[in-house]
């Protein structure tokens, strides 16, 4: 696998493109429970406030996280607007499965699992694999800048967390 590693803050995001299959697998450790992770990707007044790039104010335009719900929101900057939207299929406490759209590339849909191992003594290993429909894809996805955006996002989260806003 094809992987880079990324410190930020106290943690390090795992961003890795499988070899073989049409798969983005994202691995980094946090200094919170389960329960606090779940929230932070369920609560969209918390979700919007980390999700994404340092210099993209995030609006959510629909959020229903539970089985069969659906979401929507969009990043911001210097007037431009990236919207982004899907279906959640599962919503519980240890594992969320979703579908992932870019407005700008509606054909390319990605189902994303994330879950959350639990590690003890406060910490969690969020996992997060999304699966593409080529390897074509796979890579655009890559290229999109979406790595720099997992990491930074994960620094927001990592913060708030360190803060007591979760």
């Amino acid at each position: 696998m094809n992987a880079t590693s990324t410190a930020t803050g106290t943690g390090t995001t795992t961003v890795e493109a499988d070899p073989d299959l049409p798969i983005i697998r994202i691995t980094r450790e946090f200094a919170a429970t389960p329960e606090q992770l779940f929230r932070a990707h369920t609560d969209p007044e918390l979700y919007a406030q980390w999700i994404g790039p340092d210099d993209l104010v995030c609006t959510i335009d629909h959020w229903d996280a539970r089985s069969g719900g659906s979401w929507r929101f969009r990043h911001s900057r210097d007037g431009e607007d990236y919207g982004f939207r899907g279906c959640f299929h599962e919503v519980r406490p240890d594992r969320i499965v979703q579908t992932f759209t870019f407005d700008g590339q509606p054909d390319d849909v990605a189902l994303e699992t994330l879950w959350f191992e639990d590690l003890g003594e406060g910490r969690t290993r969020l996992h997060g694999q999304s699966l593409v429909d080529s390897m074509a894809g796979r890579d655009a996805w890559l290229a999109s800048g979406m790595e720099t955006g997992v990491e930074q996002g994960h620094a927001k989260l990592e913060r708030m967390l360190a803060d007591g806003a979760l």
